[in-house]
């Protein structure tokens, strides 16, 4: 399996690489080597703090190599008039006439509560490469779906949306 990542994907994960292992890494070893002086270890919660933050950059650091390493890189372009990555489109729900705006993204990106919907997520799937005016049906499951209809494309870039943390 791998995840769909644009180029300015893997340039924000290089560059969030860099920082922990330049600047976050040399600190939280810092820390670790601090507070091993303060003695009895096995009371320390200041040394077990200080080596779980360090180990967590560890495993941020994998985390993002590893990702870049089995991505596939997708292109950030789309059509003039179509759905594509980083457009923010504007729906309408014809099951109630309610209307929302949401910006497509890639997986790692996504975060729903903020309007960034997952280029594989049903809603995402169902809105690439369509155009404004169009009815597209979003399957849920085997048995639910909906249809939405696209009432507004814009053709916006990547503005700096964060790379989700895990």
């Amino acid at each position: 399996m791998y995840d769909e990542l644009t180029p300015s994907d893997i340039k924000k994960m290089e560059e969030e690489i860099e920082y922990r292992k330049l600047v976050v890494r040399p600190e939280a070893l810092e820390h670790v080597k601090e507070t091993r002086a303060h003695g009895d270890l096995s009371e320390n919660f200041e040394y077990h703090a200080a080596k779980k933050v360090k180990n967590q950059n560890e495993s941020r650091i994998r985390y993002l190599e590893r990702m870049i390493r089995t991505a596939k890189i997708i292109s950030e372009d789309s059509a003039e008039d179509e759905v594509g990555i980083n457009n923010t489109v504007t729906v309408a729900f014809l099951d109630d006439g309610s209307e929302e705006v949401y910006k497509i993204v890639t997986t790692v990106r996504g975060n729903s509560l903020e309007g960034l919907i997952s280029n594989e997520s049903p809603l995402g799937k169902a809105l690439l490469g369509k155009k404004a005016g169009e009815t597209a049906h979003v399957q849920v499951n085997d048995t639910t779906g909906y249809d939405v209809r696209i009432v507004r494309i814009e053709n916006t870039v990547d503005d700096g949306d964060r790379i989700r943390s895990f």
